[in-house]
Formats: C-alpha cells, sequence, structure tokens
C-alpha cells in the first residue's frame, strides 16, 4: 500500500498549522458553494449542507472547464445538484452542426448526511458525483467535517474523478480484485451513456480535505485545500491530450459573502490557474409569503355568538325554514366570492347545516378560506345554523366535504378557546353518495365558458446546435361545458420568439422517433393547436374517480383514453390508472395525423411517507410512448410554504445502447406557488423542470388533467396542518 509523497505530508501540515493558529474566535464559517455547486470548499465537497428549502445557481470558471450547477436542499440530509460543463478544448460536433460551441456535458450529484455533528464527532456525509450521466467526471466519496472556532475543517476519501491522485490501495480489492482498476472514461460524444453502476468505488483512493476560515470581517471567509485529483487522467485524455499541468494540490481562495444570496469566490488553484465563481441563492421552501395590499380585508364580525342570538329574537323574524327563504343568497354567493374566494354553484340545507357547494379559486391554505367563509356567513344568517359545510366540487365531482360549527369559530375570534379546541371542531369528510342531498335554497346560473391568455415558454438546454434553446408564444385557452361533468377544452398558440432555426440536431434514435421529432414540430407552423378535447368526468363511489376523454390530447399526439384512481379521503396512498389508444399528429399541429399509432398507459402507486416532511412519491409502472415498458419513480418534498422539490426517473426495458445518451430518463423539478411571491392571493404555481435529453425511451404522453391533483383537497393531513397557519 502506498504511502504518503513528502508534499503530500507538507500539504497536511500546513492545514495542521491552520487549524491550530485560528481557534481563537468562535464563529464557524457558513456553508459556502464549491466550483462543483455543492456545498464545499474549492474543487472538493465537505460533510456540510445548505439550509434546508435552500437552491442556488452557481456559475464558475477554471480553464478548460466552465460550469453551471443548479443545487437543492430538499431535507436537512439531502443535497441533489444539476449540472452543465462546457469544455473549452473540445468541440461539441462538427462545425456544419454545432460551429464553434464547446463540448457540454450534464450530469446529476447527490449528497447525503450519514451522521450530524456532535461536541466530539465530525459530521459525515456520502456522495456521489455525475450518477447516471455520461461519467466522465464520476466520483464516488466519503467525507468528514469538524467545527473549531471559526474554523471548518474537512477530510475525505474517494474514488473516481475526487480521487485520481490514488494516494491509497481501494480496501474492496480484498472482496474483489476488480475493484483495484476503474474503467476508462475516455468516450467520445456517440459513447455516452454507457457508464453505471459497474465502475462504482472502483479504482484506487484518493485523499482530499481543506478548511474553510471565518475572518474577523463577516463577509469575508477564506478557503485551503488540499485537491484529490492529479489531473492526469482528465476525460479524453488519451485521444484529445487533454492532460492539465498541476504544480502543486493546495488549491486557495477567498469568498466575499456581500449578504446571505450572493457568494464571489475567487482561488489560485493547481498553482498556475485562476478560478472565479459567482453564486446566487435563495430559500423557497422556509420563505413566508408576500404580504397582499391587493387582498379584500376579511369581513369585520359584527356580533357574538350570543348577541346573534338577542338579535334574531328582538327582530321577530321567522326562524329556520321560513328564515332560509328571506335571506338574499345571491348577494351572500357574491360575498363568498369576492372575499372568501369560494365560487358557489349551490346551497341547500339540512336540519341546521347548511351547505354550500362550489370550488376555492383564491386562497392556497384551507385556514384563509374558511376563516373569511365564517365571518361572511355569521354575519348574514344569525344563528339559525350550527355548521356551516363547504362541499369542494371540482370538474363535477365532488371531492370533500369541510364543515366547521358556528360557535366555535365564534369563540376562537373571541379568544375563547384555541387552536387545537377548534381544530377538533373542523370535519373533514367524503361527500355523500346521495346526489341534491339536503333541501336547495340556491342554485347559481351556469358559467359555461371561461378561458385566458397566458405566455408559455419551452426551451431545450445542452444541445449540440445551440446551449440554449427557446420558444416564446402566446397562448388562448378555453373550456365550454356542455354538463357539469363534459366539456371541450382547447388551447390556440401563437408564436412570438424562438431560436430553433438553429436546431439541427434530432440526434440518433435506434427507437420510434416518438418525441426526438421536436425540431420538426417547433418549425412547421407559427399557429399551432396544441390541445382540443372533449372530456367527461365521473364520480364511481366514495373514494373513486374516473375520466374519459378524446381529441388531440397533446402537442404531439391525438387519441382517446381513460383514467381511474381511488384515493381513500382518510389515508396517506392512492392507487390509480390510465389507459390510451394514440396516434402520432403531423408536424403543424393542426387536424392531420401520422401513421405511427400505440397503445400506452401506467398503473401508479401514491403514497405520503412523513406527514412531517411531505415526502409524497409514487411508482409508475407501464408501458410508454415507443412501446418500451418499464417503471417511473418520483419523489418529491413539499413543504408547509407549498414549495415542491423534487426527481424522476424511468427505467425501462430499452438498453443504455438504443436510449442513447444519457442512459435512462430523469430530471429535477421545483414547483413554487404564485401566492407566496404575489401581492395577491392565489392557488396557481408555477414549475421549473430539468431535463437533461429529449430521448424516445420512457416517454409519457402528457395528459392535459390527472385525478391525483383535481383530488389533492382529499388530504387530509394538509388541511390541518395549514389551516390555522398564519
Amino acid at each position: 500500500m502506498p504511502t504518503l509523497a513528502p508534499p503530500r505530508l507538507l500539504a497536511f501540515t500546513v492545514l495542521s498549522f491552520c487549524v491550530s493558529a485560528a481557534v481563537h474566535a468562535q464563529v464557524a464559517p457558513p456553508p459556502t458553494s464549491s466550483e462543483w455547486g455543492g456545498v464545499g470548499l474549492l474543487q472538493t465537497p465537505s460533510a456540510r449542507m445548505a439550509e434546508e428549502g435552500d437552491i442556488s445557481f452557481t456559475a464558475s470558471h477554471n480553464s478548460p472547464y466552465s460550469r453551471y450547477n443548479f443545487s437543492m436542499q430538499p431535507f436537512p440530509w439531502l443535497e441533489g445538484t444539476f449540472r452543465y460543463i462546457s469544455i473549452a478544448n473540445r468541440r461539441y460536433g462538427p462545425e456544419w452542426l454545432s460551429g464553434d460551441q464547446n463540448f457540454k456535458d450534464k450530469s446529476i450529484d447527490v449528497k447525503v448526511r450519514l451522521w450530524q455533528e456532535s461536541r466530539l464527532l465530525p459530521e459525515i456525509a456520502f456522495g456521489i458525483r455525475d450518477i447516471g450521466g455520461t461519467g466522465l467526471f464520476s466520483s464516488e466519496y466519503l467525507v468528514a467535517s469538524k467545527r473549531l472556532g471559526p474554523i471548518d475543517a474537512s477530510l475525505g476519501l474517494a474514488t473516481g474523478y475526487i480521487g485520481n491522485r490514488g494516494d491509497l490501495e481501494n480496501p474492496l480489492t480484498f472482496i474483489d480484485d476488480r475493484f483495484r482498476t476503474r474503467p476508462s472514461n475516455n468516450r467520445g460524444l456517440n459513447e455516452t451513456g454507457q457508464f453505471g453502476i459497474e465502475s462504482m468505488f472502483r479504482g484506487p483512493v484518493g485523499v482530499f480535505g481543506g478548511v474553510s476560515y471565518q475572518t474577523p470581517w463577516d463577509s469575508l471567509i477564506l478557503k485551503l485545500e488540499y485537491d484529490g485529483n492529479d489531473y492526469k487522467h482528465e476525460p479524453q485524455s488519451a485521444s484529445r491530450s487533454n492532460v492539465i499541468e498541476q504544480k502543486t494540490p493546495l488549491n486557495f481562495g477567498l469568498v466575499y459573502r456581500p449578504n446571505a444570496n450572493v457568494e464571489l469566490t475567487a482561488a489560485w488553484e493547481r498553482g498556475d490557474a485562476a478560478m472565479f465563481a459567482l453564486t446566487i441563492r435563495g430559500n423557497p421552501g422556509l420563505a413566508h409569503a408576500a404580504p397582499k395590499p391587493l387582498d379584500p380585508p376579511p369581513v369585520k364580525r359584527v356580533q357574538s355568538a350570543g348577541a346573534a342570538v338577542e338579535t334574531l329574537a328582538e327582530s321577530n323574524m321567522p326562524s329556520n325554514a321560513d328564515n332560509a327563504a328571506a335571506h338574499d343568497w345571491e348577494k351572500l354567493s357574491s360575498e363568498l366570492l369576492d372575499n372568501a374566494g369560494f365560487l358557489v354553484q349551490r346551497i341547500s340545507r339540512k336540519d341546521k347545516e347548511l351547505q354550500i357547494t362550489g370550488y376555492q379559486l383564491k386562497y392556497r391554505r384551507p385556514g384563509d378560506s374558511l376563516d373569511r367563509a365564517s365571518r361572511i356567513l355569521n354575519n348574514s344568517l344569525g344563528s339559525e345554523y350550527s355548521w356551516y359545510t363547504l362541499q369542494t366540487n371540482r370538474l363535477g365531482m365532488p371531492i370533500v366535504d369541510a364543515s366547521f360549527s358556528r360557535d366555535a369559530f365564534l369563540r376562537y375570534t373571541e379568544g375563547k378557546i384555541g387552536d387545537e379546541e377548534l381544530k377538533r371542531n373542523v370535519e373533514l369528510n367524503a361527500p355523500s353518495m346521495e346526489t341534491n342531498d339536503g333541501e336547495e335554497l340556491f342554485a347559481s346560473r351556469n358559467r359555461p365558458y371561461g378561458g385566458g391568455f397566458s405566455i408559455g415558454y419551452r426551451q431545450n438546454l445542452g444541445g449540440p446546435d445551440g446551449f440554449i434553446l427557446y420558444q416564446i408564444a402566446a397562448n388562448y385557452s378555453g373550456s365550454a361545458f356542455i354538463t357539469p361533468n363534459l366539456w371541450l377544452t382547447g388551447t390556440l398558440s401563437q408564436n412570438l420568439v424562438n431560436n430553433y432555426d438553429k436546431f439541427r440536431y434530432d440526434a440518433p434514435s435506434r427507437l420510434p422517433r416518438v418525441r426526438t421529432d421536436l425540431r420538426k414540430y417547433m418549425k412547421a407552423s407559427d399557429v399551432t393547436l396544441p390541445n382540443l378535447q372533449l372530456t367527461a368526468s365521473r364520480r364511481l363511489g366514495r373514494d373513486t374517480y374516473g375520466l374519459a376523454y378524446a381529441g388531440y390530447l397533446e402537442w404531439m399526439y391525438a387519441g382517446v383514453g381513460g383514467e381511474i384512481l381511488y384515493r381513500p379521503i382518510d389515508q396517506s396512498w392512492a392507487l390509480g390508472g390510465n389507459v390510451n389508444w394514440v396516434r402520432q399528429r403531423d408536424y403543424d399541429q393542426a387536424f392531420g395525423l401520422r401513421d405511427y399509432q400505440v397503445t400506452t398507459g401506467h398503473a401508479t402507486f401514491y403514497y405520503a411517507f412523513d406527514m412531517k416532511q411531505r415526502i409524497v412519491g409514487s411508482l409508475s409502472v407501464g408501458r410508454y410512448l415507443a412501446g418500451d415498458t418499464g417503471a417511473t419513480v418520483n419523489i418529491a418534498r413539499s413543504f408547509e410554504n407549498g414549495v415542491t422539490m423534487g426527481a424522476y426517473a424511468t427505467k425501462t426495458n430499452v438498453s443504455s445502447a438504443d436510449f442513447g445518451e444519457g442512459s435512462f430518463d430523469k430530471g429535477i423539478y421545483i414547483s413554487i406557488p404564485l401566492d407566496n411571491i404575489l401581492p395577491r392571493s392565489t392557488n396557481s404555481r408555477t414549475t421549473f423542470t430539468w431535463n437533461p435529453l429529449i430521448r424516445d425511451g420512457g416517454a409519457m404522453l402528457a395528459r392535459k388533467y390527472a385525478l391525483y391533483n383535481i383530488t389533492s383537497e382529499r388530504d387530509r393531513t394538509f388541511f390541518y396542518d395549514n389551516m390555522l397557519e398564519d
């Protein structure tokens, strides 16, 4: 087993001196990004994690590499990074295709905290760099970090790129001799997607580490690092003479943080190269919703519970059924819509319970709407009703009944009971199977048509013919309801600006071109009809829902299909399935069809794993658009403010060679409620998805409606946890 050479011993001596010389201060440096995006030193990771809910973008340059990294911290113990690397000393493709564009490599990193730091023991994390990608920079590592006053010291071991120096023999050779060497990653563009699990943890082990020092100036952090890579085994070094000179394994840098959201890093690396990086970070997961100055204020409560009874008695008004007919229900419905965001479709009564059927249009949190609605109902109706029930009905299907005690809400607003007592007087139940349950008091006028304009954006990143290909379009979407359970919906799109004229590379495919004909769909016409379909919905049982649809289902496919979902209201799981017969549309996205057709569909199991941290996962098994069969796993963390961070991966019976670059379909996404950003309440949200490649394998039909989303208000835990949130 080789020993550390004198220069390496000198490096660790310097690091030890820095640790012992600076422990006079007490404040440790905050976690900062490495030039690879995740929390770390310069070239190497540390065991530290960013704050839960954090996202960051880091752009760095160290010749010949420019890195563009996006990192998410969905849990305190999990960090994920998606990255593009531009390699300046090679071209992406032939000049006719990519011109002088540099080669772009795509990768995903994962780091997991194994042990949280204690007074005596360090924080320990395990990570994988460039997992499931081309493998050009792949590495596996174990790293420990310990705070010592103003110093945060890290020490780690790595196989692969981070440990390419190979200081130690791989201890796994005692199990199998194949761990002694690591397969070469010197492959060309057409060979990518072949680096997999069989190469993990193989090859010699490299030592890396370093320190971050928080200077007396709060905005300045110094970094000293011992790099575990000797740069003699860079990607394609054999055929491209890509060996990079390293005069010393020590890297020195400083980080300037003008505020908690910006990091500017400058470093001197390898003894002869400058590195510069910019990191912009924020924390949408723990962010509070923006103030709502454009919302109408909640109506003032004009009387207490006792006063309401007295007022009713003194007025000599008829009570119960006679009094019900005297109310201005249309005015009440208008107030519920304007102030509580609840669109009323029907009002009925059952004994001393008032039932209001409709759906929420405005407020993301149930408590906001319930509080506003209770004030309006109490002020308008007096004491003839003991319970109010808001019956949510979406797309003609009863979803959930939220019932609350009138008296409990009055006593809560007077400060006579607390949150827990109020929650015990609010119920979430499955709607009755009886149609038109109760005596009807009011039915709103039908609104058979609705629609509006929006701006659409589509992009492809990291292709050989342009790093960013994009389109901005103006869309008009509308729906015409024939009955509450049958409607026609459609979208007309006008291209405004795009640069898809650069899109010339369709990529080789051994599968039917179910998605990689993207270029032809983008260029055939400026006016398109992405969607035009007839949809029918039905509640099939207490906890079972169904959809049937036919038409132009998405921009590439037309056909017929159906979905069914079983979602018990008192359970954390749901089970659904869909089946679709589709045919490929003409490239102009008008009314014509192409020859390719396929039957596709999936069975999906949904589960909420952790009610405290809201881990929601799904497993879909079935047949995809290219006729391949397999499974898609989707795991997401949903924060209390509605922000969702997730990742997905699809693996089918298509081989890596047939799939092409990337080996399998995968991506990460973040979904943010617009309510957190805008000055007016809304239940809309925006989603950003980073999918490294558009390939034909593992491609799903992009259905317009999904029953699991439509029935989201059946989530009992979300309802109660957020009901009284400020």
